[in-house]
């Protein structure tokens, strides 16, 4: 039956994956290729009045567009959270991400292995805490993993696009991880713990990153938008919502089709 769970969930983490790309390909791309128009311009408040601007540059990058290939991976494998943000700008001017794949074929990858990957995850959740994910309460464990993964963590990392500024990547990383893993926790303890005690504690557990605060950068100017990061972070958050709970869904499907043949 474990057998059966795992190859349910990378099944249901492949649908979703390729649901993700079709997704970000309608809103969330089309937001980051606009950004991608300011980078190299300096900031609003620095420019000279009768500067015109440059709408094309891209000799300027975040402070974090150094990094290891094993950073740019995680980077691609995570393409809307912000812990690895800016991690990767100065690679894909011609429009590939990793590899030599273009843009459309690395996002479709990363959202495949991504997609199993959390997939693999929240079954093995499922059958550590013994609440198998059925068809029924398949929405509720994809609510639960946005939540954990995604909306806790961007309330103090909020996605963020090309060209805005953004904290030192390390510690993006580790706040961003003690997030989710506090959030994951404090929300298995408010949801399926009857305790009081439990309750408070997982109340306590989820406030406890927003509470210690996520690392800012000291400098927060930027040639980007506002409205267009805002935009971005409203897109990134609904198609990251959208994604979980098909992967949900599905996954309690195939778990339920599989129960019945068994």
């Amino acid at each position: 039956m474990i057998v059966k769970t795992l190859l349910a969930a990378i099944v249901a983490g492949l649908i979703a994956g390729v649901f993700m790309t079709a997704a970000q390909e309608m809103r969330v791309v089309p937001l980051i290729l606009h950004a991608e128009e300011y980078e190299g311009e300096a900031p609003a408040a620095d420019q000279p009045a009768t500067q015109e601007p440059a709408a094309a540059g891209h000799d300027q990058h975040s402070s974090l567009n150094s990094t290891s290939p094993l950073g740019a991976l995680a980077s691609a494998l995570s393409p809307v959270t912000p812990a690895y943000a800016h991690e990767h700008e100065g690679d894909h001017e011609e429009g590939g991400i990793m590899f030599g794949l273009s843009r459309f074929s690395g996002t479709l990858l990363a959202n495949l292995v991504t997609g199993a990957g959390f997939s693999l995850l929240l079954a093995g959740v499922s059958l550590v805490i013994g609440y198998p994910i059925t068809l029924a309460n398949g929405a509720a464990w994809g609510a639960f993993g946005w939540l954990a993964v995604h909306l806790l963590p961007a309330i103090g990392l909020p996605p963020e696009l090309p060209g805005f500024p953004a904290a030192e990547l390390g510690d993006r990383q580790v706040w961003w991880a003690a997030t989710v893993l506090f959030s994951a926790v404090g929300l298995y303890l408010l949801a399926l713990r009857p305790e009081l005690v439990a309750k408070i504690a997982g109340l306590v557990l989820i406030a406890a990153p927003q509470v210690y605060g996520a690392p800012q950068p000291l400098d927060i100017s930027s040639n980007v938008p506002a409205v267009l990061g805002a935009e971005f972070a409203v897109a990134a958050l609904a198609t990251t919502l959208a994604f979980w709970l098909v992967l949900g869904v599905v996954s309690g499907f195939i778990n339920d089709r599989f129960v019945k043949a068994h």
